[in-house]
């Protein structure tokens, strides 16, 4: 097997099928797969789909963001219950705090729903700014976000 997309495909799916913590995990799982990749290989098709290492209660994941339809929310929903510290907000402003390191994967997913009250996210390690059209746009993603976070 050498089709690069083939292969990346069969990365994608085993990220969204199942909790993977390291690379030499994910290694591992293609070579099951009849896939030998070297750990550069696999590095670089971990950049180019995207994938990112966030830190979750149960320890990291990779997980990828994005997608296309449904999928898009499931990202979400999958993650916020994960990834969540902390929500505040002001004016059109919102603020999410999340376990270090898994901010700029919120912010991907958050994007990535093109919800017509989210203008935009900026992300640093642990925290998102949302910016909303509105005030009433934020409190309607901010309820969004508590349920999808299981907080509410």
């Amino acid at each position: 097997m050498t089709s690069k997309p083939e292969r990346q495909q069969t990365i994608l799916e085993l990220i969204r099928t199942r909790p993977i913590g390291s690379q030499e995990e994910l290694r591992q799982l293609l070579e099951g797969r009849g896939w030998e990749v070297t750990q550069s290989t696999l590095s670089r098709d971990m950049k180019e789909l995207g994938l990112a290492r966030v830190q979750t209660p149960s320890g990291p994941r990779y997980t990828a963001p994005g997608g296309a339809g449904e999928e898009k929310h499931v990202v979400l929903d999958s993650l916020l219950p994960q990834l969540f510290v902390k929500l505040d907000g002001v004016g059109e402003m919102l603020v999410l705090k999340t376990v270090p390191g898994s901010a700029q994967v919120a912010a991907v997913a958050l994007d990535a729903e093109d919800s017509a009250d989210l203008v935009g996210t900026l992300a640093g390690d642990d925290t998102v700014l949302l910016i909303c059209r509105s005030a009433a746009a934020r409190e309607r993603l901010s309820k969004r976000i508590l349920r999808l976070a299981k907080r509410t």
